[in-house]
């Protein structure tokens, strides 16, 4: 405990006046409550010279402590007030963007940095990431595009046989599943699974001070906690989503057999026959772009958490929400791009 100790500083920084700078070059030994009390103590304007890298990475930990409390908002219900919410809420959307930005750029400097110097890249956490994430979800994510590829074969029965072309149910479910449905399922399923608990655990992590332990201490946390992550994700993407495209077939081939007879070796030919290649790669190219959106998110939602459950609990909603929202986003813009390449 300092006790006293911040009291003393403040008094005898206050006899010496206003001071440019503060030289703790000869300073023994210190932890985040010693830094915390010599800046608190510096008069303002004032800065502290570090010739020690160990105190400089704790007064950047320490530093966002000292900030103003945000003030709060005067209750208000008249027009002022609306216009007053709506610039803050506007504020607070571009600062998010910016983040994200920052975030991305940060992300993308760690992968370039992780393809020039492979040593840098931790296997372990990158194994264990692709099968928490990847091969563990298979199984759900088959079972949810089967029922899926079901629903589209019903849809079509309904109404195609209204036409007499009930046989183009084959050529319906192969195109949707394969160019849409399969890898946005897989999407959603990937950021429900895996966005969720990568923010959890990072957001874990800065909970109980592991993240300010490892900065102390000079680790990378792109490196360590980032780039693995985003590499299993954009390793295992591609894989559930064939897995994901077998499934919704394998639903809209046993409904066409169920309910319009035809059998299962017909509807495998006439899917070869009748569905181009060009919509599996369509579908397959949006998966690795997609995976590193969902764990980029998970990640970034992590290292936004603050020091209470409850900032956990909105950081975890917000990566799941977030994912969904830019799954859907990015599929739809990929569809105005092929749309407008005749793809």
């Amino acid at each position: 405990m300092l006790g006293s100790v911040p009291a003393r500083l403040e008094r005898e920084i206050g006899r010496r006046g206003r001071m440019v700078a503060v030289d703790i070059s000869q300073l023994g030994r210190a932890d985040s409550a010693g830094i915390y009390a010599l800046l608190g103590a510096l008069t303002t304007g004032a800065e502290m010279r570090f010739d020690r890298e160990d105190l400089r990475r704790l007064a950047e930990i320490v530093h966002p402590a000292l900030e103003a409390a945000p003030t709060t908002v005067r209750a208000d219900h008249g027009i002022t007030a609306f216009f007053e919410r709506l610039g803050r809420a506007i504020v607070a959307e571009g600062i998010e963007v910016y983040r994200a930005l920052a975030f991305a750029g940060q992300l993308i400097l760690a992968l370039i940095r992780t393809a020039l110097r492979p040593r840098r890249l931790r296997l372990t956490p990158l194994v264990a990431v692709m099968e928490e994430a990847g091969l563990d979800g298979i199984p759900i994510t088959v079972i949810m595009t089967f029922f899926i590829g079901a629903v589209v074969a019903l849809v079509g029965v309904n109404i195609l046989v209204e036409f007499g072309v009930s046989v183009f149910t084959v050529q319906m479910v192969g195109v949707a599943i394969l160019r849409e449905f399969g890898v946005v399922i897989a999407a959603i399923l990937l950021a429900g699974r895996s966005a969720s608990a990568f923010a959890a655990q990072i957001g874990a992590m800065r909970m109980n001070q592991e993240i300010n332990a490892m900065q102390v201490m000079g680790v990378d946390l792109f490196d360590a906690l980032v780039v693995p992550r985003v590499l299993a994700a954009l390793l295992m993407m591609p894989l559930m989503t064939f897995c994901a495209d077998i499934g919704g077939i394998v639903g809209g081939l046993l409904v066409s057999w169920l309910t319009l007879d035809i059998s299962p070796v017909f509807f495998i030919n006439r899917t070869l026959e009748s569905v181009e290649i060009r919509h599996f790669w369509i579908g397959m190219s949006k998966s690795p772009f997609l995976a590193v959106v969902i764990a980029a998110t998970g990640c970034r939602q992590g290292f936004m958490v603050e020091g209470d459950t409850g900032s956990l609990g909105r950081r975890v909603t917000s990566a799941v929400v977030q994912s969904v929202f830019l799954i859907i986003m990015f599929d739809a813009i990929f569809a105005m791009i092929f749309t407008e390449l005749d793809l």
